[in-house]
């Protein structure tokens, strides 16, 4: 998966169908029946801003917002947006 959503020949549109159809199913798995607290939502925002970042190739030494990050990708975030309650 690492090579997909990090080639340069693959356009960011696919690596991205990729991420959603991939990588997010397996990370909201049966997000409905966990127990709600702050420490989750922050971390899948985490794992995506992680993801997005490796897609973009952004060193982790630049300073880029989340937001920067997001409109670089044009997505919006969407890990702790499925969650139903």
């Amino acid at each position: 998966m690492k090579t997909i959503l990090t080639n340069k020949h693959i356009s960011i549109e696919t690596r991205k169908r990729a991420l959603q159809c991939y990588i997010e199913p397996v990370l909201m798995y049966r997000c409905e029946a966990w127990t709600i607290s702050k420490q989750i939502p922050n971390k899948l925002e985490a794992t995506e801003m992680w993801f997005l970042r490796r897609m973009l190739r952004i060193p982790w030494t630049a300073k880029k917002t989340n937001e920067r990050v997001l409109n670089e990708a044009r997505k919006t975030g969407t890990f702790g947006n499925n969650r139903k309650v």
